[in-house]
C-alpha cells in the first residue's frame, strides 16, 4: 500500500510517526523494511514488500529507512537476497545469474546502505547458487561489508543459520553451521527464544571461531550500541511514550495514507457514488475484520469498512451481511474431546500412537505415546527422538466419540499412504504414495455414540502432513449466507461487495483468484441488477477475469491501516479522487506468471496459444475521478556524457472537473545495447496534486549513472546510443516520447 501511494514524502512521513511511537517505547532496531524484488505475485509476502520495480523499491524503501536512522533506530533491510523462489514459493532456492542479481535484486539493498544509512541487514533462509544466504562469504562478506561498506552487521533471519543442517543439508550439525555463518560475515544469530541458543554456542565453546572473527562482530554490534546511547541513556520517557502513541496527527496521517494508496482499477460511472444516495448494501466479511496485513498487531481503534460507510451516510440507509466469507470449510480436524484410548483398563484422552522407524511397522513401535488429536505436520523434523524424518510408520488407535448433530462424513486430510477403519470395517484405503489431499467416506455417526478407530500410516520422502477430519459441526450454509447478501443487494440503490484473499509469510498462493466463494457471491449479486462496487482487499494481485465484466467498479484497497474504513469511505463517496498506482503487474491467469513490465526481449513474442501476454492491469496503473493531459516534452540538454545530467520535462494539466492527484511516471529504453537491456525501465517518478484546469511543469533529472548497464565483462559502462525517453500514466499509457543520445 505505502508503494502505491509513489510518494516518498508520504512515506517518509509515516516512517518518522512509526519511528517515534516505537523509540518511545524502548524499541530501537526495526526487523524492516522487506526490500525483495516482488518478480512473482503468488508470493505470500508481497504484501511486505514495495513492489517489482528495482527504482521504486529503492525510492519507497529508502524513505522509510532515512526516517528511522536519523530518528536513532536502526534499519534492518531483508531478506538478502531474492527471498523469492521459481513459483512464487517463499525462500525457494535462487538459481539466478549475478547480471540478474546485479541488476534487479542487488540495487536496493545497495542503496539502503550507501545512500539511506542501514547499520544491519538480514540475510534469508533461501540458498543463492548453491550456498545458504547465512553461510555465503561472496554475499555478506563480500558484497555487503566489502563492496558496499556495510559498518553495521549482518542478522540472519530467525533459526536460519541451522537451516544449513536441516533444509539445505550442506553442514553436519548446528556447530559446523554457526562457525562457517560466522567465518562468511554473519555477526548475529536470530533465534526467537532463548532456550534455542545453545547449539550454536556450542561453536564457540569448542574453539570453532577465532577470536578475530569473534572480536570484529562483537565490535560491530557494540558500536551500533554506542551509536544507540544505549548503555548512557538505556530507559524511556513515559510521558513521550504516551504522547506519541495514539497521537491524533498519527491517526490522520494514516487515514491520509490510506487514501493515497487506493487504486481504482475499473468505473463504469458507478464511482463516486452520490452522498444523498437512498441505500447502501455493504457484503462480505472483510468489510468488518479491518484486517491490518501480515505482521501487524490487532490494531488499536481499528475502522472497517463497514464503520466508514455508515458514519459517512447513517446506519439507517446501510444495509450489511458477511456472505460466505474467504474460507468455506467442508471438514474440520476432529477436537481432541472426542478421542479417548484405553490404558490398562482406564480411559483416557486422545490415541494411542505407535511409531516405527520403518515404513512397514517392522518389529516393534520405538514410540508409543498419547496423541490428543490426530494433526500433524512434520515438515523439518519427524515425529519423534529416533524416527527418520523420511521414513517411518504410525498406528493411532482409540475411540471417536460423536456429537451432538452427529456427523455424516469421515476421513483422512494428508500426503497418501493412509488408511482409516471404524468399527473394524476399512472405509478409506489409500495406501500408495503419489500427492496430498482428502478422503471422506460417507458414513452415519450416531450422536452421543462411540466407534473403535485405527489410522494407518506411513512415509518414506518427509514433509509429511495428516489429519483425521469430519464435517461434524461444519455447517454448510454458503449457499444461504450468499441468499442473504443477494437479497439485500437487489433491495439497495448500489451494493458494496468487500472481498479479501489468504496471504502472508509461508501462505503463498498456487491461485490468484478470490478464495472460497467471494466469485460466486459477486456474480450472483451483480445478477440482480444493482449496480456493485467491488472493494478489494489484499497485498498482491487478484485474478478477475470470472467476474469483472459484471461489476460497476474495482477498487485495490490494498490493508488499509486502522483509519482504512474511513479512508474507504472518503474514495467511494468522492471525498478524494483516488490517485493510488500498481507497484506490482496484476495477470488475467496464473499461467502468466511470471510477469512484470520490465522483462527484456523474448526470442519470439509474449503470448500463448490460449491466452495473452498482456497483464490485466500493467505496472503503474490507476483510474482517477478525472483526466489528465501531457504535452510540451521537453529534454534537454539531447545529449549525455560521463557525469552529465539532462532535464526532461512535460505539462500536465487537470482536463476534468475535480481536483485529482497524478503519478507522473518516466520510463528509459536502451535502443541498442551490446547485452540485452529491459523493454523499458521505471527511471523517474513524481506524484502531483492539480485543481480542475490547473496545469503544472513536471521535471525529472536523468544522470548518466541512470542510463548505464553492466556490459558483457560485467563492468559498469555508459554505452554510446539512443534512450527513448517515455513519460505516462502507467508503463503501458506512455503519452510522450522523446530520444536523448548518450554520448
Amino acid at each position: 500500500a505505502l508503494a502505491a501511494t509513489w510518494d516518498t514524502v508520504l512515506v517518509s512521513r509515516v516512517a518518522l510517526a512509526i519511528a517515534r511511537e516505537v523509540r518511545s517505547r524502548g524499541i530501537r532496531d526495526v526487523l524492516s523494511p522487506v526490500v525483495n524484488i516482488a518478480t512473482d505475485v503468488r508470493w505470500g509476502r508481497v504484501e511486505e514488500t514495495y513492489g517489482e520495480d528495482p527504482l521504486l523499491v529503492t525510492s519507497i524503501g529508502g524513505a522509510f529507512i532515512r526516517a528511522f536512522e536519523n530518528a536513532g533506530i536502526i534499519t534492518t533491510p531483508k531478506h538478502l537476497v531474492a527471498n523469492v523462489g521459481d513459483g512464487g514459493r517463499d525462500s525457494y532456492p535462487i538459481e539466478v545469474s549475478r547480471r540478474l542479481l546485479e541488476e534487479v535484486h542487488f540495487p536496493p539493498f545497495r542503496s539502503a546502505i550507501v545512500d539511506a544509512g542501514a547499520r544491519s541487514v538480514m540475510t534469508a533462509y533461501n540458498s543463492v547458487d548453491g550456498l545458504p544466504a547465512t553461510q555465503n562469504d561472496w554475499l555478506m562478506n563480500g558484497k555487503v561489508k566489502r563492496d558496499w561498506g556495510l559498518a553495521g552487521f549482518i542478522i540472519s533471519d530467525a533459526a536460519a543459520t541451522g537451516g544449513a543442517t536441516v533444509l539445505h543439508m550442506t553442514e553436519p550439525n548446528t556447530p559446523t553451521a554457526t562457525q562457517h555463518a560466522f567465518v562468511s560475515g554473519l555477526d548475529v544469530v536470530f533465534q526467537s527464544s532463548w532456550p534455542q541458543h545453545r547449539p550454536y554456542l556450542e561453536a564457540f565453546e569448542r574453539g570453532m571461531i577465532s577470536d578475530s572473527i569473534i572480536d570484529a562482530s562483537v565490535t560491530r554490534v557494540l558500536r551500533a550500541k554506542f551509536e544507540l546511547g544505549l548503555f548512557e541513556d538505556p530507559y524511556v520517557d513515559a510521558d513521550s511514550a504516551a504522547y506519541w502513541n495514539g497521537n491524533s496527527a498519527h491517526r490522520e496521517l494514516a487515514r491520509e495514507a490510506a487514501r493515497a494508496s487506493i487504486v481504482l482499477l475499473r468505473n463504469e460511472g458507478s464511482l463516486p457514488i452520490s452522498p444523498g444516495i437512498g441505500s447502501v448494501a455493504v457484503i462480505g466479511s472483510d468489510a468488518t475484520e479491518a484486517r491490518l496485513g501480515g505482521y501487524s498487531g490487532p490494531g488499536i481503534g481499528k475502522v472497517s469498512i463497514l464503520d466508514g460507510i455508515r458514519r459517512r451516510l447513517g446506519d439507517a440507509a446501510v444495509s450489511f451481511a458477511p456472505g460466505p466469507g474467504r474460507i468455506t470449510p467442508t471438514h474440520a480436524v476432529v477436537p481432541a474431546a472426542h478421542l479417548s484410548s484405553d490404558s490398562g483398563g482406564i480411559v483416557v484422552a486422545g490415541l494411542r500412537g505407535e511409531y516405527w522407524p520403518n515404513n512397514s511397522f517392522d518389529g516393534d513401535p520405538l514410540i508409543v505415546r498419547r496423541d490428543a488429536r490426530l494433526d500433524f505436520r512434520w515438515t523439518l523434523s519427524s515425529p519423534g527422538r529416533g524416527i527418520p524424518y523420511d521414513w517411518y510408520s504410525v498406528r493411532w488407535t482409540g475411540t471417536l466419540t460423536v456429537p451432538t448433530g452427529g456427523a455424516s462424513r469421515l476421513g483422512i486430510e494428508a500426503n497418501d499412504g493412509y488408511r482409516l477403519w471404524l468399527d473394524g470395517e476399512l472405509l478409506i484405503d489409500n495406501w500408495r504414495k503419489q500427492s496430498y489431499g482428502e478422503r471422506l467416506a460417507e458414513v452415519s455417526l450416531e450422536p452421543g455414540r462411540s466407534y473403535d478407530l485405527r489410522v494407518d500410516y506411513f512415509e518414506s520422502t518427509g514433509n509429511a502432513w495428516v489429519k483425521l477430519v469430519w464435517n461434524a459441526g461444519v455447517v454448510a450454509d454458503r449457499r444461504a449466507r450468499i441468499d442473504e447478501a443477494v437479497a439485500i443487494g437487489q433491495a439497495a440503490d448500489v451494493a458494496i461487495v468487500v472481498a479479501g484473499v489468504e496471504e502472508g509469510e509461508f501462505r503463498d498462493r498456487a491461485f490468484l483468484s478470490l478464495p472460497g466463494h467471494q466469485s460466486e457471491l459477486i456474480r450472483d449479486v451483480a445478477a440482480t441488477g444493482t449496480p456493485v462496487v467491488v472493494v478489494t482487499i489484499g497485498g498482491s494481485a487478484i485474478t478477475m477475469s470470472d467476474w469483472i465484466d459484471s461489476v460497476d467498479a474495482v477498487v485495490h484497497a490494498w490493508y488499509p491501516g486502522e483509519e482504512g474504513g474511513n479512508a474507504v469511505a472518503d474514495v467511494v463517496f468522492g471525498d478524494y479522487s483516488p490517485a493510488g498506482r500498481l507497484p506490482v503487474t496484476f495477470p488475467v491467469a496464473e499461467g502468466q506468471l511470471p510477469l512484470v513490465y520490465n522483462h527484456k526481449p523474448t526470442g519470439r513474442g509474449d503470448d500463448y496459444v490460449d491466452l495473452t501476454g498482456q497483464p490485466a492491469f500493467p505496472f503503474g496503473f490507476g483510474l482517477s475521478y478525472t483526466t489528465f493531459e501531457y504535452s510540451d516534452l521537453v529534454i534537454e540538454p539531447a545529449g549525455i556524457g560521463a557525469g552529465g545530467t539532462v532535464t526532461v520535462r512535460c505539462v500536465v494539466r487537470n482536463t476534468g472537473a475535480v481536483a485529482g492527484g497524478e503519478v507522473v511516471q518516466l520510463y528509459i529504453r536502451d535502443v541498442l545495447a551490446s547485452v540485452a537491456r529491459p523493454v523499458m525501465q521505471l527511471a523517474g517518478f513524481r506524484r502531483i496534486q492539480l485543481e480542475p484546469g490547473e496545469r503544472r511543469a513536471v521535471e525529472f533529472r536523468l544522470r548518466a549513472d541512470d542510463l548505464t548497464m553492466l556490459d558483457e565483462s560485467m563492468h559498469t559502462v555508459l554505452e554510446p546510443g539512443t534512450f527513448r525517453i517515455m513519460i505516462g500514466a502507467s508503463s503501458k499509457d506512455i503519452r510522450l516520447r522523446g530520444e536523448l543520445e548518450a554520448r
